[in-house]
């Protein structure tokens, strides 16, 4: 559908390649299809066509004759089929080889037309194959609709705090900006939802959305994944493979975990953001691609461009937007919305209900410093609805009896009034959970001192502060060994 102030776009007339070594067919192909609204390439034999394809040429249907001399029809096929899988193939042969047209179907030819053939049998093959196609498109295009539907629903509950809010109104102000955004972020907090819904508020929400994991492949493997390769590149490589930024081109590439990519793939990376092109693995023609990039990273990239292990100039070139993803400690106000989101899809996904969970486990989820993050947050549900028991969560969650303290603060406790506001009758909602989080952080604090042993030095690694923050919060919070 054409949205209103944008252009028409024109139909592309689609490309027909006619590989026969009989040039009276050739001639008449050439000739007819036009009239018909198709482009046509010809080649006399198999390795001509081959020679085509191997420079570039890429035809929406291949017409290919089965009897020709040097490579027949059916080896030309099979090397077609092991270049581009997804290209149909019609192949001509004459009456009486039904064995050879077997073959063909096998090897995955679309379909044939015995010779001599009407005007009107090549055109009734070549709409019908190419109905196929538009129906194969269509049928992609409806799952990566329905995919972006699905994160939509999954992603929107993760709003539910202000800090993730402003977050988001940063997101809202550079969508139709088109820049690179770096997420960065622990493990576990949201960087792909944030990149997902970067993608879903910005003109290029129709395109496709890939997404690659940096630490999950080696580094030559990377490399083939991110700009593919060509036939011969290296050892099994038997076709031409497109790389995720040419399947991603018009729409938006996430890279994840940014941080381990190797100093080879970065500077070919930064090529791509400067110049919007690459060489595939093994070739030499620059391919073109007008992509946008998102990175995510849970490292310190400023650290490694002083250490010398992240490229200065590609670090910019990811920088223009900067998005920090808090931790779950820090946007506590989120669990409980967390907590319902997930147990109602995991109840739908493996059909046990599962309405909530009890307020002691609640008040230990609100205590908990919840080094996993949301992910974390996540797997325990999942648990819990498929035990149908939350008693191994909260042995996770309180663990052992705390010596002198007790972890869990009844009702009573969690929201009783100062004796100043008990006096003057009135209690501020802004007062109550401004005082239920500082409870939260005293028992998250008092928890892991007590992990550690009170080895205050590793307390902080753990909850990630300074030693002097560390110190000024066991200070604030009143607690002594």
């Amino acid at each position: 559908m054409t949205r209103p102030g944008m252009p028409r776009t024109v139909p592309q007339r689609k490309q027909i390649l006619v590989v026969d070594d009989a040039e009276v067919i050739r001639t008449y192909l050439k000739n007819l299809l036009p009239m018909k609204g198709y482009d046509v390439l010809v080649a006399e034999d198999g390795l001509k066509a081959m020679a085509l394809l191997n420079d570039g040429a890429r035809p929406d249907v291949v017409v290919l004759d089965v009897m020709m001399p040097g490579i027949d029809g059916i080896e030309t096929l099979r090397k077609i089929k092991q270049m581009m899988p997804e290209v149909p193939v019609i192949m001509l042969s004459v009456v009486g080889k039904a064995g050879t047209v077997v073959d063909a179907m096998n090897l995955g030819a679309a379909d044939y037309i015995n010779k001599p053939f009407e005007e009107e049998e090549l055109e009734i093959a070549l709409k019908k194959v190419l109905e196929i196609e538009n129906l194969k498109g269509d049928r992609d295009d409806l799952r990566d609709r329905l995919r972006a539907h699905e994160a939509r629903e999954r992603t929107s509950f993760l709003w539910a705090s202000e800090k993730m809010t402003r977050i988001r109104d940063i997101l809202e102000q550079v969508s139709d900006a088109d820049v690179t955004i770096l997420i960065h972020g622990e493990s576990g907090v949201g960087k792909e939802v944030v990149a997902r819904t970067t993608h879903e508020l910005s003109t290029r929400r129709e395109q496709r959305f890939v997404k690659v994991n940096c630490a999950a492949l080696p580094e030559e493997l990377l490399e083939s994944e991110l700009f593919g390769y060509e036939r011969g590149a290296f050892t099994g490589a038997s076709s031409r493979k497109a790389g995720k930024f040419e399947v991603a081109s018009g729409g938006t590439m996430f890279l994840d975990e940014i941080g381990e990519m190797s100093p080879k793939l970065q500077a070919k990376l930064l090529q791509v953001l400067q110049d919007g092109e690459f060489s595939r693995l093994g070739g030499d023609v620059d391919v073109h691609v007008d992509v946008r990039v998102l990175a995510a990273t849970n490292r310190n990239l400023e650290d490694m461009v002083r250490k010398g292990t992240f490229r200065e100039d590609l670090y910019y070139r990811l920088n223009v937007v900067n998005v920090c993803v808090p931790p779950l400690r820090e946007r506590r106000e989120e669990i409980p919305v967390l907590v319902e989101h997930f147990l109602k899809m995991y109840s739908a996904k493996y059909g046990r209900q599962r309405d909530g969970i009890s307020d002691r486990l609640m008040r230990g989820f609100l205590a908990y410093a919840w080094p996993g993050n949301v992910r974390e947050l996540e797997n325990m549900l999942k648990r819990i609805v498929v035990l149908q028991s939350e008693d191994a969560i909260a042995d996770e969650i309180f663990g052992a009896p705390l010596p002198s303290a007790r972890l869990e603060p009844s009702a009573a406790e969690a929201v009783e009034p100062t004796s100043a506001e008990a006096g003057s009758g009135q209690v501020s909602l802004r007062d109550i959970g401004r005082r239920a989080a500082r409870d939260a952080e005293r028992e998250a604090l008092k928890r892991v001192l007590y992990q550690t042993n009170w080895n205050r030095k590793k307390a902080a690694r753990i909850l990630e502060v300074s030693y002097k923050t560390l110190l000024q919060k066991i200070k604030e919070c009143g607690l002594g060994e």
